[in-house]
C-alpha cells in the first residue's frame, strides 16, 4: 500500500524536523507570552523550518520596536501572504513583507480597531433587515478578505437590502446564519446550516429562498453540533488507537468526511503509524517535515 511504501521516507523526515518542531513550539509560545496573544497561526502549509524564521523576525521586530507591539494584546497573528487585519479581526504579517511593513501594520492597530467596531455595527444592522439572522465570516471556508474589502462588501450588501425594503417579520429568522459570498450567483445552504449568500443576489430571490429553507437550516445547525462532537470524538479515539503524535484535516475537507474517513482508519490494523503526524486531505503526500498525507476517501 501507499503507507507502506512511504513509511520510511515519512519517518526520516519527521526525526530530522523533531528539533526544529521543539524550537518552533518554544518561539511560539515565548512570542504569544510576550506579547499576550491569543494565538500565532499560518494560513499556509508552510514547513517547520520556515514558520520559525518567521517568528524570528516577528522576535527580532519585538526587540528592536517594542513600543509598536502595545496594540496586539488579546489578538492572533496570522502569517500569510500580505499584510493587514484580516476580515475576521486578525493581525496578517506578509511573510514576502519587510519590517518595516509589518510596522506599519502595528502602528495602524487602533484605525484597524476602529473599523472593525463599524463593521461590527453594519452585520448588526444587515441582520435587522433579515429578520435576526446572524452574519458570520468564517475563515476557513471563505476566501481570505481584509477587514477593508469585507467591509466594502457588507456595505454595498447593506445598500442594496435597505433600498429594496424586504417585508421580513423581526427576529423571525433569529438562530439562522449566513455567509456573504462574493464570487458565487447562486444561494445556496450549506451542511452546517449557514446559507451561502451571494452578494450580487436579488433581494427577492434571497427572501425566498431563506423562506424555503430556514427548516432545513435550523436542522442542519442542530446536526452540526452532533457532527463537530462525533468528529472530535473520531480524532481522539484514532489518534489513541494509531498512537498518532498528531491527527488532523485539511480546512477543505469536511466534518462529514473526516467521519467516514477515522470511522474506516479504525476498522484496519495499522501499526506504523506509532508516533506519525496524519494529515487528512485531498491527496497522497510526504510534506517536507514528515507530515503524512493521505485522501479522505483513501483505498
Amino acid at each position: 500500500s501507499w503507507l507502506d511504501d512511504n513509511e520510511a521516507s515519512a519517518v526520516e523526515k519527521l526525526k530530522k524536523s523533531l528539533p526544529l518542531r521543539k524550537e518552533l513550539e518554544r518561539l511560539k509560545f515565548e512570542l504569544s507570552h510576550q506579547l499576550q496573544l491569543s494565538d500565532i497561526r499560518w494560513q499556509r502549509s508552510w514547513g517547520i523550518a520556515h514558520r520559525c524564521s518567521q517568528l524570528h523576525s516577528l522576535g527580532r521586530l519585538v526587540q528592536q520596536r517594542p513600543e509598536v507591539l502595545k496594540n496586539v494584546k488579546g489578538r492572533t497573528v496570522v502569517f500569510t501572504d500580505r499584510s493587514g487585519m484580516s476580515a475576521a479581526g486578525h493581525i496578517m504579517l506578509g511573510t514576502m513583507d519587510v519590517h518595516h511593513h509589518w510596522t506599519k501594520i502595528f502602528e495602524r492597530l487602533p484605525n484597524y480597531y476602529k473599523l472593525q467596531k463599524r463593521l461590527l455595527l453594519l452585520e448588526d444592522r444587515i441582520s435587522q433587515l433579515l429578520g435576526g439572522i446572524q452574519v458570520i465570516y468564517i475563515e476557513e471556508l471563505q476566501p481570505l478578505l481584509t477587514l477593508e474589502e469585507y467591509y466594502e462588501t457588507l456595505d454595498s450588501f447593506y445598500n442594496k437590502l435597505r433600498d429594496s425594503r424586504l417585508p421580513f417579520h423581526p427576529r423571525s429568522l433569529r438562530g439562522l446564519q449566513m455567509v456573504l459570498e462574493s464570487d458565487r450567483y447562486a444561494p445556496s445552504l450549506h451542511e452546517f446550516g449557514h446559507f451561502m449568500i451571494p452578494t450580487v443576489c436579488d433581494p427577492a430571490t434571497l427572501q425566498w429562498f431563506i423562506f424555503a429553507k430556514a427548516q432545513e437550516a435550523r436542522e442542519n445547525l442542530k446536526r452540526k453540533e452532533e457532527m463537530m462532537i462525533t468528529e472530535k470524538e473520531l480524532i481522539d479515539t484514532s489518534t489513541e488507537r494509531f498512537s498518532l503524535d498528531r491527527l488532523y484535516k485539511e480546512p477543505s475537507v469536511s466534518s462529514a468526511q473526516m467521519i467516514d474517513c477515522c470511522k474506516r482508519l479504525l476498522e484496519e490494523s495499522l501499526p506504523y503509524l506509532q508516533g506519525m503526524h496524519l494529515c487528512i486531505s485531498h491527496f497522497y503526500s510526504v510534506l517536507q517535515d514528515g507530515d503524512l498525507c493521505i485522501p479522505w476517501n483513501w483505498k
